[in-house]
Formats: structure tokens, sequence, C-alpha cells
């Protein structure tokens, strides 16, 4: 699965260690968006489909931070 630098970021931000760990981190920060953060929402959405398209393995091996 290829992530971009901006969804990496986000990634980096949340990132608990585990892939379901921060699909839950993502899902969170989004209850605390205010309606004109759409882009921060589209970005997080995109992320966690992706995210939810990756095992625990493929997960295991993103690097943290990107280059």
């Amino acid at each position: 699965m290829n992530f971009n630098h901006e969804e990496l970021l986000l990634m980096m931000l949340y990132n608990t260690g585990t892939r379901l760990g921060l699909v839950h981190e993502l899902l969170l920060m989004q209850c605390y968006l205010m309606p004109d953060e759409t882009a921060l929402r589209e970005l997080s959405e995109g992320v966690i489909e992706k995210l939810k398209l990756l095992t625990d393995a493929e997960f295991a091996e993103l690097e943290f931070p990107p280059d």
C-alpha cells in the first residue's frame, strides 16, 4: 500500500504502534474536528481506508518518520 508524504505524517502523529490503535486514534481525532476542517477529515478518512486494507505485518513494515 502506498501512502503519500502527507498521509505518513498524519500516521506518525497518531501512531500508537499498532494498525488498529492508529485507526482508533484517527477516529477519535475526527470527533474533535470543526465542520470547516474538511481537508483533515478527508485525509484521515483516506488513511483509515488504506489502513483497513493492510495486514498487521504490512503495517509493521512501514517506516516512521518518513524520509
